[in-house]
């Protein structure tokens, strides 16, 4: 048990990239906070991390960044941040230095924090099973310890020496593991009898510019196809609202256009029969939804190209409820349709997604599998992720003070 009220409050840092290592960020420090209830938390975190007190000394939106390119573009300004970061820390001293996922930032930073006697931690590990493994090795001289979300993941680590806790994925804390259709479908005021399409291309500009169009027209398609659908787009925030309002407005409008939300990613897809989005969180959002679904994507093409000319991609599949499956043991048989750059066309996912729907068995054994997967997300560990997370951050913090 941590003795919070017999020592000096520790500094926590954190430093989280993008809205979902905000998300996290929030959780643990709540978690943190019943255990050290006078302790600081500083670094770079967003809205939900300032508002459980954390001092945020840059603005998150800087470390928002998604591809190669997109990297190298930002790179001379990533590196001055990283280096002031860097600085403020080395003079702070914090008790430990929890690095929130992007990890082409943070991971360098934590190398340099733990070189200089800090305790370091990597909250989500990098996807060492899709990417070279050999990362793992260098993962392990950036952190002390290393929190995963998936439950293959220590395993990896274990080969090369880490330390890597399995600390649960958050977002199987936050759906049920049997869904409610209907009651998201009451919630969004939509009809319970009609088929229903959520729609999720993106929820960043980038994406939308590159793919947006690409699934509206798909989902003309469906709707041509299937009458009586209704199709849900929700937008991630303001600025995906804009975007995704200009490429409706050139579309059609007799009543088969999506019908534009703000947020309610998670109440659209319970409400759906099937999702037809982009790869990433999102599918694995999809599958705690239980609902099936169709991926889609295209990265930046100087991205894909450095990609493939390098050789860094070791997985012949690329959407998170397919590799869990494997990994746990379900089978090598895809359960979500994957249509990746090339083959992300309109004309493809509009032929996916109306197999689906018309395929009512493959749906249902689908399900059946979307909750075994949930299960093993949860694994048989008590509490919630981010408490767990904070149990394993808390092990570093007091072996510092036994340390000192």
């Amino acid at each position: 048990m941590s003795a919070a009220g017999s020592v000096p409050a520790p500094l926590i840092a954190l430093v989280a990239g993008e809205d979902s290592g905000d998300q996290l960020g929030a959780d643990l420090i709540a978690a943190l906070r019943r255990r050290y209830p006078h302790a600081r938390f500083a670094g770079i975190g967003g809205a939900r991390m300032q508002a459980r007190g954390f001092e945020s000394w840059h603005d998150i939106r800087e470390l928002s960044l998604f591809g190669f390119s997109e990297v190298i573009t930002h790179l001379p300004r990533l590196l001055r941040l990283r280096r002031t970061l860097l600085a403020r820390l080395l003079e702070a001293r914090p008790a430990v230095v929890v690095g929130i996922d992007a990890p082409d930032f943070n991971l360098g930073l934590e190398r340099r924090l733990q070189q200089a006697g800090l305790k370091t931690a990597h909250y989500v590990s990098p996807s060492v099973w899709a990417w070279r493994e050999k990362r793992a090795r260098k993962i392990g001289r950036s952190a002390s310890r290393v929190l995963c979300l998936f439950p293959m993941e220590p395993a990896i680590y274990a080969r090369h020496g880490i330390d890597a806790r399995f600390v649960g994925h958050p977002l199987a804390d936050r759906f049920a593991l049997v869904s409610d259709r209907a009651g998201a479908r009451t919630a969004l005021k939509l009809p319970q009898q009609v088929p229903i399409l959520a729609l999720l291309p993106g929820s960043r500009p980038a994406e939308l510019t590159r793919m947006g169009q690409i699934f509206i027209d798909a989902a003309t398609r469906i709707a041509a196809a299937l009458p009586g659908l209704r199709i849900v787009l929700p937008a991630a925030n303001p600025q995906v609202h804009a975007l995704l309002a200009a490429l409706l407005a050139k579309g059609p409008h007799d009543g088969t256009a999506p019908l534009l939300l703000d947020g309610h990613a998670h109440e659209a897809m319970l409400a759906a029969d099937v999702v037809l989005l982009a790869s990433g969180t999102a599918t694995l959002e999809a599958m705690l939804a239980k609902r099936p679904m169709v991926v889609g994507y295209r990265v930046a093409p100087l991205s894909y190209r450095i990609a493939r000319a390098l050789r860094m991609i070791k997985t012949d599949v690329y959407t998170l409820p397919n590799i869990l499956a494997r990994a746990c043991g379900l089978g090598n048989e895809l359960l979500v349709p994957e249509l990746m750059q090339d083959d992300c066309t309109a004309e493809n996912l509009a032929a996916a997604t109306l197999a689906l729907f018309k395929d009512h068995a493959r749906r249902g054994a689908i399900v059946i599998a979307f909750e075994q997967l949930h299960q093993a997300l949860r694994g048989d560990l008590e509490g919630h992720a981010g408490d767990r997370a904070a149990a394993a951050i808390a092990e570093l913090i007091d072996a510092r003070r036994g340390d000192g």
